[in-house]
């Protein structure tokens, strides 16, 4: 394989989380408790919801939350909007099937031409981002990409609640109010002329779904062409978020080992390389006790568990804007310095896939 011309390094991260955070006591007023184990669980202590959650009323879209992370990493790396030739963006929860929500982050931020590309995916969906302008930056053909990823997706938890005797409500719909929360999380790369001697930008990457013959983990439901409208009309929720907890627990573990191993192979470094490990899906104390109880506790994984960040007990389960939010915590809390290789890692339940990258820290 020839050598890229360019490499694509990142030079700003940027978050966007609306209003103020909503804890665990204000949840439990709108849908009862849950069992303090079960809470232990979910990690959950806080999220940000981009709807009032007493009314429901959405007070910011998707696409402006993407663009207020979108600004926020430009003014980081000192880049202007107008030097973006291309965004890629990662969401489950856009406003419209048609037309893409990039191309409104692009209106909002005042680019009139540039390229936009969507990806249709949740927690893996961000590194997928990543990869993909990656490539254009690498082939020469753009400078300057923004990478973004972003969620909203209180809206679909409002029906699990609204009007409802929060005794009344079912646990499974208090498990899935607790565990989710909005944002978005961006970053930019800049295409930098590569150099043989140096160590700089993507190391490797690779995106597998590990469940083309599994059932789905989880699925939003509703409001799409899977079933006719009119009888979609009739049904309790026009939109409904399963998530399949069992499996997953018993899963995730697996994917989390093959994942990690992979990883390290195709980027060609060592565990104890890793100077930091972005993987949100939980701390390193519930994970290790996962992998402990399915018998997975590797080698890689015992090098690489005291380098863990993740931030999902301030903002809670992200999806798409999950990655993106972490780093960018943990670039402003200053867990990064340059040369150091940052392992991105993502696991997403709805098809079972893993989405990682390995990067050089530009600084």
């Amino acid at each position: 394989m020839a050598t890229p011309e360019f490499t694509a390094e990142v030079v700003g991260t940027g978050s966007y989380l609306h209003g103020d955070p909503i804890d665990n006591k204000q949840i439990e007023a709108l849908l009862g408790p849950v069992p303090e184990d079960i809470l232990d669980g979910i990690q959950v202590k806080e999220r940000h919801w981009m709807i009032d959650p007493d009314t429901g009323e959405h007070l910011v879209t998707n696409s402006q939350m993407a663009a207020g992370a979108a600004t926020a990493a430009l003014e980081r790396a000192g880049i202007e909007a107008g030097e973006v030739d291309l965004i890629v963006m990662s969401t489950a929860s856009p406003e419209y099937l048609l037309p893409p929500a990039v191309t409104f982050v692009q209106e909002h931020l005042g680019i009139a031409e540039c390229t936009t590309i969507e990806v249709r995916s949740g927690c893996a969906g961000f590194v997928e981002a990543a990869d993909v302008a990656r490539g254009y930056l690498e082939r020469g053909t753009h400078r300057t990409a923004l990478v973004i990823g972003s969620e909203a997706i209180s809206p679909l938890l409002v029906p699990m609640y609204r009007g409802i005797d929060p005794e009344r409500i079912r646990m499974r719909d208090r498990l899935v109010a607790y565990t989710f929360g909005d944002g978005a999380g961006a970053l930019v790369l800049r295409a930098e002329p590569a150099d043989p001697q140096t160590r700089a930008g993507v190391l490797g990457s690779s995106i597998v779904t590990m469940g083309g013959t599994k059932k789905p983990g989880m699925q939003v439901i509703g409001g799409s062409t899977h079933a006719p409208l009119h009888k979609q009309v009739l049904a309790k929720r026009l939109m409904e978020l399963k998530v399949d907890v069992v499996e997953s627990g018993k899963f995730i573990p697996h994917m989390i080992t093959r994942s990690l191993r992979e990883m390290l192979e195709i980027s060609g470094v060592k565990a104890e390389d890793i100077a930091l490990w972005v993987v949100p899906e939980g701390n390193a104390g519930y994970m290790t006790s996962e992998l402990e109880a399915a018998g997975l506790l590797t080698d890689e994984w015992l090098a690489l568990r005291d380098k863990i960040y993740e931030n999902i007990e301030r903002v809670g389960a992200t999806g798409s804007a999950a990655v993106p939010l972490a780093l960018d915590e943990a670039a402003r809390a200053g867990r990064l310095r340059t040369g150091d290789n940052v392992l991105l890692l993502a696991i997403e339940t709805s098809k079972w896939k893993y989405a990682g990258m390995t990067l050089v820290w530009a600084g």
